[in-house]
């Protein structure tokens, strides 16, 4: 009687420290679960702000005033323009 009393004693431990063990695991676990969570709402909050930046960036007043004062570019005047005519293709001989 007394190994079987002991037997079981020891296959309690065992449990309980296996039990021990997955509780910890989970707990881990979990706090990387809400640190990964925490993780994407930081990303989702930083996207969203490029995308209004993004946005800000390309109105047209602004692509307009780079234009000018980064590219040197002008507004297109009659005086400036250079029309081009097409040229006639050119014959096949048979």
């Amino acid at each position: 009687m007394t190994r079987i009393s002991l037997l079981l004693i020891l296959a309690t431990l065992a449990s309980a420290m296996y039990l021990v063990g997955v509780q910890y695991e989970s707990r881990r676990l979990f706090t990387e679960l809400e640190r990964a969570q925490r993780e994407a709402r930081r990303l989702h909050t930083e996207f969203e702000r490029l995308e209004v930046e993004k946005r800000s960036q390309a109105t047209p007043a602004r692509v307009e005033r780079v234009a000018h004062e980064k590219l040197q570019m002008r507004q297109v005047t009659p005086g400036i323009t250079v029309y081009m005519g097409q040229k006639e293709p050119a014959q096949e001989y048979p």
